[in-house]
Formats: C-alpha cells, sequence, structure tokens
C-alpha cells in the first residue's frame, strides 16, 4: 500500500522485509532506487537470468524438495550500511516446497560505496544474510520450533519448560529423549544463526562436548522432523 498521494512504490509494503529484521548498521529505504512507482523485482530478474535459467544439476544428497524454490517469483530488496555506504540487493524468495515454509536469500547484488571501489571477501563475508534470513522466517512465520514461552520459558513437546536464557547452555541427555531432544536442538541451532554464527552446528560441538559430526548428525535429523529448514548447499552449519 501507497502512502496517501505518494507516487512512490514502498519496499516494505508487502511485508516481505522490514527494518527490524535489518541488524544494528544496516538500514531499509522505504522507497525503491531511483524513487521507482513500481517494483522492479521481475525486470531485475529478466536482467540476470532468473526468469529462464536452467534448473540445478541434481547432487546425490540434495533435497529433492528444494529445486522448486530456488528462483520462482522472488522479491529484489535493497538495503544500506549506514556508516560505509555499501548498497545491497536482495533476492527474498519464499520456500513454499520447504518443512516449513521460510523466505531464503537466493541472489545478492553487492555495490561498494562509490563506483569503482574494491569488493573485499572479508566485507563480502560479513554481509549478514543469516541474520536477516532468520529474522524475517521468525517475524513472518514464528517456525514450530521457536517459541512457546510463558514467562521466560520455553515448553518443550513433553510439558516440560526450559529458561530461554539456556538455550545456549549444554542439551544434556541423549538423542532417545524425542521429541524434547531434537526440540532443544533446534532452538540451539536457531539461537546461533539469530546471532550471526557462521557455522553453528561446530559451536554446538564445542557447547555440547561432542564430535562435530555428532553435532551434524543431530541437526541433519532434526531437519528431517520440520524443526529446521532443509540445508543449503554451500552454507556450513
Amino acid at each position: 500500500m501507497k502512502e496517501s498521494g505518494s507516487p512512490y512504490a514502498l519496499q516494505g509494503a508487502d511485508g516481505l522485509i522490514q527494518q527490524d529484521d535489518l541488524p544494528e548498521g544496516w538500514h531499509l529505504p522505504t522507497r525503491f532506487p531511483g524513487e521507482r512507482s513500481d517494483d522492479a523485482s521481475t525486470q531485475i530478474d529478466a536482467l540476470l537470468g532468473y526468469d529462464n535459467a536452467a534448473p540445478p544439476t541434481p547432487v546425490a544428497d540434495e533435497r529433492d524438495d528444494s529445486a522448486p524454490n530456488e528462483t520462482a517469483d522472488g522479491r529484489w530488496r535493497y538495503i544500506e550500511h549506514t556508516s560505509t555506504g555499501t548498497r545491497v540487493f536482495l533476492r527474498l524468495q519464499r520456500q513454499m516446497f520447504a518443512v516449513p515454509e521460510e523466505v531464503r536469500i537466493t541472489g545478492v547484488v553487492y555495490l561498494p560505496w562509490g563506483p569503482g571501489a574494491p569488493i573485499t571477501s572479508r566485507l563480502l563475508r560479513e554481509l549478514p544474510t543469516a541474520q536477516i534470513e532468520a529474522a524475517i522466517n521468525k517475524r513472518l512465520f514464528v517456525m514450530k520450533r521457536e517459541h512457546t514461552i510463558t514467562g521466560g520459558k520455553i515448553t518443550l513437546p513433553s510439558g516440560r519448560k526450559i529458561a530461554e536464557r539456556d538455550l545456549l547452555k549444554p542439551l544434556g541427555g541423549t538423542a532417545k529423549q524425542v521429541p524434547d531432544f531434537y526440540q532443544r536442538v533446534a532452538l540451539q541451532h536457531g539461537r546461533l544463526v539469530q546471532q550471526g554464527d557462521k557455522n553453528p552446528s561446530a559451536t554446538m560441538a564445542q557447547i555440547n562436548g561432542v564430535a562435530l559430526t555428532t553435532a551434524q548428525g543431530w541437526v541433519a535429523k532434526t531437519r528431517t522432523r520440520g524443526l529446521l529448514p532443509p540445508g543449503r548447499r554451500g552454507r556450513a552449519g
């Protein structure tokens, strides 16, 4: 919905992304670049070839239900880094076939503060894509791992309650404690992602004093139970 009497399209009008979804230091301009009267996402997709891209080559261990989500009906949104002037377009894609449904960032256009300014690998690594995804999904879908809270406590499927402040403490117990165990794995993993951890499985291994492969196994089984979204190729954790 446009502002009364305004000829400009508004980036947050559809609720897909809001200022509160961005980490400190990042800004969501109200208007699209160029103060457009429309959303240029379709034109950007066409320019980049997203509208007729070939389907991804199957990978042996890739989830079959991930392919239909990759390019359909994505929305490009523009954010700015307030201190450096960095400008970033993010392609936000609803993953309607994921369990549970979620939004992923399926494209990034990175523009330094000025034409000709260099792009470094460090700057690219610092783009807070995981934090933005986590914030959007928490707001839009309240993923079923997050939260049933009463008085600062989370109610697990068994009815047992744990304090929200204890999410990053060792889980204790064993994987036989289904469904509580995997619910706690999902909550711990989700909290780490929300904090910007780039390899939450490795951090979970450290927290719980287990091998990385053990933590990765927990996360994989938690995904199959629908308590975490499907993993993404090329992303750790």
